[in-house]
């Protein structure tokens, strides 16, 4: 579905985490945020879009999921924290062209037809991969190797990015028509910025088939690009985006833009990004899949950057420029969730785990941080139905959106001091927490603190839907006063 994506990887965070972050924007999804047991967890298993069934291994992890809340779509797990510290966040919707599909097709659920006929089920997609990955996977490498046999048995009916990380390192993976796939692990160093394409720009083959440290990939990787007439560069270094990716019209309505506000926002003095000079614009196809960044990059920005629609620039949907509304936003109204994935390796790993989680429009909504290693989390989060309830932070975050969009000038300074209550409160109690359990030694305290959390952003919520809600009703059209006439 679509989304956008960011990695961080550890020296270039704030704290020496490693985080990974995506937006879940494809639809208006009804999601929460839980813990799965092992005992809950299926040992077989049967997709809903592809009608595959996979039996799984009887040895899961406890993890952390933001499945859908109604089951007929699917579990759509989107995100995730198992109990050996190991992130998750899939998929990344990616595109790709026709000779790649000619090669390699995807993967597709085919009904019976006729009394004859026989039922052939597709391979996995964005509803399945969590489910049938995360569970089973101890480090991040671990989980390139588990999906990436998945993907050569059963294959894929989309195109598809996917993260994983631990403490020490980010993998990121990219598959290739049906049954192919890429994989890079992010250098420490470094952010990755991902906007529904195609995104390797690099790649190292002697690595992939010798030590795989930094690179792995399909088995018969060399020979599908030779034998396909993939590789399109002309200077020897073999380009994935090139030879897998896509260079389309929409993709720079779409996409491109959403590479370049971000780039634009980490290093704004590394490259020009505006003017008739610029190195890069909203439209280029040659903006770099990672970039150092100019400074540390917080979980605040994280947020923030997964939130913008092109402040400061003409295209922001919400200003008087004849531009605006020209691109795709990243922070787009439809966001089901976004959760920031942060693995501490510096502190006990009890600990090491925290979730930063969002639901509804991110530009209005706040991001709130829990410990993920539990055995489950408050109601506010967990409990969330398909009717309308604001004791759950879900759609407490939706009717604060729906509501603040509508009355953009009046009521974004309220949604900003929403944001930051919830950020400044939230990190402090976090901080307390660390701090108490890292010198007692003792770990005991998650619940209590994931509780004082949701008190929280309830109250917070609570508080600015009632602001916005009288700001909303002072604008309404049907009102009328004596002095008017």
């Amino acid at each position: 579905m679509p989304c956008t994506t960011i990695l961080v990887g550890k020296k270039a965070s704030y704290d020496g985490s490693t985080m990974i972050a995506r937006n879940d924007d494809g639809f208006f999804d009804v999601k929460k945020l839980i813990v799965v047991q092992p005992k809950d967890h299926l040992r077989k298993y049967k997709s809903k879009i592809g009608h595959l069934e996979i039996q799984l291994p009887d040895d899961p992890l406890r993890y952390t999921s933001t499945p859908s809340v109604d089951p007929a779509h699917g579990v759509w797990a989107a995100n995730g924290i198992n109990a050996a510290n190991v992130a998750m966040t899939a998929t990344e919707t990616i595109t790709t062209n026709p000779r790649v599909l000619a090669a390699d097709p995807m993967v597709r659920y085919q009904p019976k037809t006729g009394r004859q006929g026989k039922e052939v089920p597709g391979g996995l997609g964005e509803e399945d991969l969590v489910y049938v990955v995360l569970p089973y996977i101890h480090t991040a490498r671990e989980g390139v190797e588990r999906l990436g046999m998945l993907l050569e048995q059963y294959g894929t009916y989309e195109s598809n990015g996917i993260a994983f990380s631990d403490g020490k390192e980010i993998w990121w993976m990219e598959t290739i028509g049906g049954h192919h796939w890429l994989a890079v692990r992010v250098p420490d160093d470094r952010y990755v910025i991902m906007p529904n394409q195609f995104g390797i720009d690099h790649f190292d083959f002697e690595d992939a088939f010798g030590k795989k440290e930094n690179f792995m990939c399909s088995a018969d990787m060399r020979e599908f690009i030779r034998g396909n007439h993939l590789a399109l560069d002309l200077d020897g270094k073999f380009n994935p985006r090139l030879a897998f990716g896509s260079h389309s019209d929409s993709d720079h309505v779409y996409n491109t833009p959403r590479a370049w506000y971000m780039g634009r926002y980490f290093n704004p003095t590394t490259y020009r990004w505006d003017g008739p000079n610029a190195d890069f614009t909203p439209e280029s196809d040659n903006i770099p899949w990672s970039f150092v960044p100019e400074h540390k990059i917080t979980v605040e920005e994280v947020k923030y950057i997964l939130s913008s629609y092109y402040q400061g620039t003409p295209y922001n949907p919400y200003c008087h420029d004849a531009l605006k509304g020209k691109y795709r936003p990243i922070g787009i109204g439809r966001t089901g969730t976004m959760a920031i994935l942060q693995i501490r390796g510096y502190l006990p790993k009890e600990i090491a785990a925290v979730e930063w989680i969002c639901f509804g429009p991110n530009s209005f909504n706040a991001a709130l941080p829990v410990y993920a290693n539990v055995e489950k989390l408050p109601d506010y989060l967990s409990k969330t139905t398909l009717d309308v309830d604001t004791d759950t932070f879900y759609w407490a975050s939706r009717l604060i959106a729906a509501m603040a969009d509508n009355n953009y000038s009046a009521c974004i300074q309220l949604v900003e001091r929403y944001q930051g209550a919830i950020a400044n409160g939230g990190s402090r109690i976090i901080y307390e927490y660390d701090k108490k359990m890292t010198e007692a030694k003792k770990f005991d305290l998650l619940d209590e603190a994931n509780k004082k959390l949701c008190e929280l952003a309830k109250k917070e919520s609570v508080a600015a839907m009632g602001k916005v809600l009288h700001q909303a009703s002072l604008a309404m059209k049907c009102n009328y006063n004596r002095a008017d006439n």
